[in-house]
């Protein structure tokens, strides 16, 4: 749990942010590079120490965000004792050792060690003779599960299945695989994201919301290039094994593997938070507007020895947390539109959305209440003049005004379908998953070529610190097209709030 010196440091910068006078009001000027350039040199700066959930980096997070809203002039949400915060209990495990042998057709065959990750769900766990079945994607064009996995090792495509565009991503599917009596789950990584970054990232420590469901005893990752060599010993062609998988019908195949797997960690449970704010409505009709994004990254994440140890995640969030600071500080201080506008701040996006599921679960409004949410993330990728992309496309009088208000600022729209695919990399999923109409709308997803150059370089590294190369202009154009969206969709003539 957390310190007791923590919590009073929380406690602390939320209530004297109460106490901040809201500055002089004034109308929707344009925001500048600039005005996004201090929040975000702040946000990432080494101080911060990359903002993960549940170190001093997410107190001086909620410190500099609760701040910024209460100068704007937003009113604190009451989650918990503490205003502006909303807890969100969460377990985190740390591997401390693991080990993992395979054999084919009962002759040991050796993975180097760098080619797997496991975790353990609790502080020991140990599995042996366990056969591997191959799943592909987990689940068939249904959602199901589409192999006898009991008792066995499953082993998962991380990727997004090619064959439904709305079934659950890869830790929704490893939680299925779990349900359906997995004793362990590998998740075999694409191309699609460098090995060393999902290693660094993501392999030894992993968290889940306190009352999720139990995982797998045992899980993990396995680099393409091992799997590959397993499938091979095997018989199998790997690439042909995972072409096969991208039917709706694959059904499993059982491979000649058997696996002996061991891992110990370290559990700990605290809180994080989740930071909301209201502007209240002129006219309240029960209907408002959400906007979001993840103020949380990977922290201290290069091992001991590194020259740069802190993932300070510049574009990845600092700069979507930058455009909801100078949009909630043009909407407050501008004429006050008829609905209310939340705002939230998100805990543990990078560790599987945590927060945004955690508020889905458990909201401070109906959710039936939430005409439209808009998620703003790693948006700091583009410059002005990019077209504007929606992520969640597809409710026709949603598209259609966003295609007005952006073609009322000289924007054009793209409507080429390449951001599709992101559409479960972003918290509008856990709120879209509950009937939320959610969107994530702009530049940034819109140009694959410049947001590929990010995925593939800085993002979830050291690399993603702020400095004069972040390009800003499609950022603060995408900010002025939020705050045009935020008026649109809170103003009940020209929205019915329709869902």
């Amino acid at each position: 749990m957390k310190t007791p010196k923590f919590r009073a440091a929380l406690a602390a910068v939320a209530l004297v942010a109460l106490a901040v006078p809201a500055a002089q009001a004034r109308d929707d000027a344009p925001v500048t590079e600039i005005e996004l350039a201090n929040h975000i040199r702040t946000l990432s700066g080494d101080a911060f120490e990359g903002r993960a959930p549940g170190t001093g980096g997410e107190a001086r997070a909620i410190a500099y965000i609760v701040g910024e809203w209460a100068k704007a002039g937003l009113n604190p949400v009451q989650g918990s004792a503490t205003p502006w915060l909303q807890p969100v209990p969460l377990v985190e495990t740390q591997a401390t050792g693991s080990q993992a042998h395979f054999k084919v057709r009962g002759r040991d065959f050796a993975i180097e060690e760098d080619g797997v990750i496991l975790t353990g769900r609790d502080a020991a766990a140990s599995l042996s003779d366990l056969p591997a079945v191959f799943v592909g994607y987990g689940v068939d064009g249904e959602g199901r599960v589409n192999a006898d996995v009991r008792g066995k090792l499953a082993m998962m495509l991380m990727g997004n299945a090619p064959f439904g565009d709305d079934l659950p991503r890869y830790r929704e599917r490893r939680q299925l695989l779990a349900d359906a009596g997995a004793s362990a789950v590998l998740v075999i990584a694409t191309d699609a994201l460098p090995w060393a970054q999902l290693r660094d990232a993501l392999g030894s420590r992993t968290t889940r919301l306190a009352d999720a469901k139990a995982g797998p005893p045992i899980g993990g990752f396995l680099s393409l290039e091992a799997s590959d060599a397993l499938f091979a010993k095997a018989g199998e062609d790997g690439a042909a094994a995972r072409a096969a998988a991208g039917a709706a019908d694959f059904r499993g195949l059982a491979l000649p593997v058997t696996a002996d797997l061991s891992a110990t960690a370290t559990v700990r449970s605290f809180d994080s938070h989740n930071i909301i704010a209201k502007l209240p409505g002129a006219k309240p009709d029960g209907k408002a507007v959400l906007f979001l994004g993840h103020w949380d990254h990977l922290g201290i994440c290069a091992p001991e020895g590194a020259a740069d140890r802190i993932c300070n995640g510049a574009v990845d969030n600092a700069s979507g947390i930058a455009v909801l600071i100078a949009v909630a500080r043009r909407l407050a201080k501008g004429p006050r539109a008829d609905r209310d506008i939340y705002f939230m701040a998100t805990t543990a996006e990078e560790k599987g959305l945590l927060g945004a599921r955690w508020f889905a679960d458990h909201p401070v409004l109906p959710l039936t209440d939430i005409t439209v949410a808009l998620n703003i993330d790693t948006i700091a990728v583009s410059p002005r003049g990019t077209p504007v992309a929606t992520i969640g496309r597809g409710r026709p009088a949603h598209d259609a005004l966003v295609r007005e208000v952006a073609s009322a600022l000289g924007r054009t729209i793209d409507d080429d379908g390449e951001a599709d695919p992101f559409i479960q990399r972003q918290d509008g999923w856990a709120l879209g998953a509950k009937g939320v109409p959610s969107l994530m709308v702009g530049g940034s997803f819109s140009d694959m070529g410049l947001l590929e150059a990010f995925l593939e370089s800085d993002y979830h590294g050291p690399g993603d610190e702020f400095s004069d190369k972040v390009p800003l202009g499609g950022a603060a154009e995408d900010a002025d097209l939020h705050v045009a969206l935020g008026r649109a969709f809170a103003d009940t003539k020209r929205w019915p709030g329709t869902n």
